[in-house]
């Protein structure tokens, strides 16, 4: 029998390519989205939402659904300009959830699919230190805090409720269509720029979108997967300079890397109000997916080689000089 899904997020970065792996499985899709997608699909419908919180009306897209699948979210923002951004969030991140949560239990949803972020856990690791899904956690901003709000929720209501909830953490998400920072990033080394991190010591976990993909199709309706968080990671953690040169091997240049006392960059970056572009760049951040590797059986789909060549080359006519 066909399974049933429901999928937010199906204009995002991460809830499109998702969207594509239902229905490569066959899966009959429900897309609920604030604006027409455009791609269309023959086993896909794609109704029109008005937006995601605590009044958002589910009831005429859950009966009959097997799993929810919500990557809907109000994400992080580098610049935030909201007076009180904690509220904001928890409009979106924690009630737009809980509600749609509580209406898929009454419509006897079998399993709900959580996607969160390793922002739960905290911003930076100690080298040699990973994150872990059973971790006390430490959220520092307003996502990070309305994303674990909204964990505790839905674990909670599963308890209560009797539908499975599963929870994935992931680390930054990069693969094709990736914008923002990750993408800046490309391009710098695209170009040739002579950039000051070659002495860079750090570790940070990263994720393939076809591996969190990957991760996501394979824990449905898994009964192990019941009212547990999993951490998700492409299994191999690496240094900004590591990260640099297989950026720039992808796209058969030469990563133009120079030392430069780590210390004096922090402080140059304060200096010019880049502090969090600094703390990407020079602090670890290190998940652990070992009780993901365990309890599910699962293991990476894909290598960090194939996932950034697959990067590049989505991406390649971004990425001329």
């Amino acid at each position: 029998m066909k399974q049933q899904i429901l999928l937010t997020g199906a204009s995002g970065f991460v809830g499109q390519a998702l969207a594509q792996a239902c229905l490569a499985s066959h899966a009959d899709l429900i897309c609920p989205t604030r604006k027409p997608l455009n791609w269309q699909a023959a086993q896909m419908h794609n109704p029109l939402i008005t937006g995601l919180d605590a009044d958002t009306d589910w009831s005429a897209y859950l009966p009959g659904i097997d799993i929810v699948m919500h990557c809907a979210a109000r994400v992080h923002v580098m610049r935030e300009t909201a007076s009180d951004p904690l509220q904001l969030f928890r409009q979106v991140n924690v009630d737009g959830s809980l509600n749609l949560a509580r209406q898929a239990a009454a419509a006897g949803v079998k399993q709900f699919i959580y996607l969160s972020s390793v922002k739960v856990n905290g911003e930076a690791t100690e080298n040699g230190y990973a994150f872990a899904a059973n971790d006390v956690v430490l959220p520092q901003d307003a996502y990070g805090i309305s994303k674990h709000e909204a964990e505790m929720a839905l674990l909670k209501l599963g308890k209560d409720s009797g539908m499975s909830v599963t929870i994935i953490r992931p680390p930054l998400v990069y693969g094709p269509g990736v914008k923002a920072n990750f993408l800046s990033m490309l391009r710098g080394v695209q170009r040739g720029l002579p950039l000051p991190l070659a002495s860079i010591r750090n570790q940070r976990s990263f994720v393939y979108l076809g591996n969190l993909v990957s991760l996501v199709m394979h824990v449905r309706l898994m009964e192990k997967a019941r009212n547990q968080v999993f951490m998700v990671s492409d299994g191999r953690d690496l240094s900004t300079p590591q990260l640099l040169r297989l950026c720039a091997q992808a796209m058969q240049v030469r990563a133009r890397l120079w030392p430069f006392p780590p210390a004096l960059l922090n402080l140059a970056a304060k200096l010019l109000g880049r502090q969090s572009v600094a703390d990407r760049l020079c602090q670890s951040l290190q998940v652990d997916i070992s009780k993901t590797r365990n309890m599910l059986g699962w293991s990476p789909a894909f290598t960090v080689e194939q996932g950034l060549q697959a990067t590049v080359d989505a991406i390649s006519h971004t990425l001329q000089p």
